[in-house]
């Protein structure tokens, strides 16, 4: 039993006559899209880097364009139902060679057709799904950035040659502060989560001082005990 015929296929289409390019370039990039919806037959063209995408991407919005236009279908519901690349007519030239002999140019072209029609109900369906869940975990990602970048802050300098023992970060403070507002799930309000990182930073530098001060005093006394130490005069033994 034979097919549908190429021009009796259902649906919108926009043709393409005798474009300067060979159909087999255009056979793989289209393979790439057929069958999608076309917002991602869309995103797939933009990523391609071969010249002939941008012109399938061009007819694609003038076949959309004459779904929306002519047929009142609206844009976010159609898809890819047919693409294909036929062989145009082909230019032949000639370049000079060796011993008086000429060598063949072949200029291929092609004809290029994209139809598309409206999705079914259940195909539909998955698809809005698909982009609402999309679109959610965009939204959550950005809100998480934004969240996180209020709350960073460059960690409190270390004063002199301290210890590993004795060195103090800001760094818990901070976290807690963060976990504390994260924990409740009231709106966080910007300000006043910097306003308390502030604090925090300060209150862990002011702490940081404080040990930095009592290490300098306690390693001046020690140098003072071996000064006083090594004053003392030797006896000689008689």
């Amino acid at each position: 039993m034979a097919g549908t015929k190429t021009n009796e296929r259902p649906g919108t289409r926009a043709v393409l006559s005798s474009y300067r390019a060979s159909a087999y370039k255009f056979r793989e990039v289209l393979d790439l899209i057929r069958g999608l919806d076309v917002k991602t037959a869309r995103e797939i063209l933009s990523g391609l880097d071969r010249d002939v995408a941008a012109v399938i991407g061009k007819l694609l919005d003038s076949a959309v364009a004459n779904a929306v236009n002519n047929d009142s279908i609206p844009a976010d519901e159609l898809f890819v139902a047919s693409c294909f690349a036929d062989e145009g007519p082909t230019m032949k030239r000639f370049r000079a060679r060796a011993r008086g002999r000429a060598g063949a140019i072949r200029k291929r072209t092609a004809h290029v057709t994209i139809i598309v029609a409206r999705l079914s109900d259940e195909r539909l369906q998955v698809v809005r799904s698909k982009r609402a869940a999309e679109d959610a975990n965009r939204r959550a990602r950005r809100v998480a950035r934004t969240r996180g970048g209020a709350t960073e802050r460059p960690k409190a300098s270390s004063v002199g040659t301290e210890s590993p023992e004795t060195s103090f970060s800001a760094t818990p403070l901070v976290d807690e502060v963060s976990s504390s507002a994260t924990e409740s799930n009231a709106p966080v309000d910007t300000e006043l989560e910097s306003e308390a990182v502030v604090e925090a930073v300060a209150e862990a530098s002011a702490v940081e001082s404080s040990q930095a001060e009592e290490i300098s005093e306690s390693v001046e006394s020690e140098i003072v005990d071996e000064g006083s130490d090594s004053s003392e005069p030797e006896t000689e033994e008689k």
